[in-house]
């Protein structure tokens, strides 16, 4: 291609923000426009709030398009007079059918937070951290009509060391994929880069997220509850029934650690004091190092303790 390939951007989650951002000071590609979900109420106001892609092109000075869906046939018209090579999505939150899969003669690529085929779908990085796999990456695939079944043009590896948060490991895979989409969407449009379909054999399946995901059951290994309070943050948060003099209220737990020489029955309060906080779990013990009570920021557990008043909380089996 003797011009610079045109490429239009879906995004929508903070994993696509670097990817824009990277998209939009790379000098071999031309951004040809962004589009993102609607805008969302959110806050205690409940304000109309833009994706965090949406607020990351109008701090590069884009204008984002809204889109209330992208199989309408108007929007596709008005994404067709502008003829993009390629359409890149990152965490769009839409399916793609198969008239805008066709529309592009370079096709669409999504940038997909596992190594394909495993974790094909909806969260794939709360999956392999609650797995405590060794490794993941990011792939750059071709999109058809199946869910995430199309061809891998390029996969990168990243190593896994069981301490990552979802939140960070987000951040750091987005940050990779960024790093490489320029070189590789090139390769893509000059015809360097052929995709290497996906072993169906290998492929497992990951499914969206719910709120009731984040409960804690204390009859799980200190292992299993550790990588919960890890893969559901932020959200839906790792919590537990708590009760108090207060009542039962849930809380939600920000920094724990394993504890496997210990035991007790699942949900036994081990230890309650200045030194700390300490749950036994099926298998060992959690020590809670730092949590959320309901409608409040962070803090360390003794704090919390101490706002007990010398009262022992009694950690609710599920």
């Amino acid at each position: 291609m003797t011009n610079r390939p045109k490429i239009y951007f879906l995004g929508s989650g903070m994993i696509a923000v670097p990817v824009l951002k990277a998209l939009a000071t790379a000098g071999g590609l031309e951004l040809i426009g962004v589009g993102t979900q609607l805008d969302r109420p959110a806050g205690r106001n409940r304000r109309p709030t833009p994706t965090p892609v949406g607020a990351a092109a109008l701090e590069l000075g884009l204008e984002p398009e809204r889109i209330a869906s992208v199989n309408d046939p108007a929007y596709q018209e008005s994404l067709k007079l502008r003829r993009p090579d390629l359409i890149l999505v990152v965490s769009f939150g839409q399916i793609l059918r198969a008239p805008l899969l066709a529309l592009p003669p370079k096709g669409c690529v999504n940038i997909h937070a596992s190594l394909l085929p495993r974790y094909r779908g909806a969260s794939p990085i709360t999956q392999c951290i609650l797995n405590r796999d060794a490794e993941t990456g990011v792939c750059f695939m071709a999109m058809e009509r199946g869910l995430d079944t199309g061809a891998v043009y390029e996969t990168i590896t990243v190593p896994l060391d069981h301490s990552e948060y979802a939140s960070e490991l987000e951040f750091k895979l987005g940050s990779i994929a960024a790093e490489a989409a320029p070189g590789i969407l090139g390769s893509i449009c000059s015809g360097e880069l052929v995709p290497v379909p996906q072993d169906s054999v290998e492929a497992t399946v990951c499914t969206k997220i719910r709120k009731a995901d984040g409960l804690i059951r204390w009859t799980g290994s200190a292992h299993e509850i550790e990588a919960m309070v890890r893969a559901y943050c932020p959200w839906p948060g790792a919590f537990a029934s708590v009760r108090t003099p207060k009542g039962v209220e849930s809380v939600t737990l920000i920094r724990v650690n394993c504890r496997r020489e210990l035991s007790g029955r699942p949900g036994q309060v081990l230890r309650a004091d200045k030194y700390g906080l300490v749950v036994a779990c099926g298998k060992g013990a959690i020590e809670i190092l730092e949590l959320a009570p309901p409608g409040r920021r962070s803090m360390s557990a003794v704090a919390y303790l101490n706002g007990l008043r010398g009262e022992i909380p009694e950690f609710l089996p599920q």
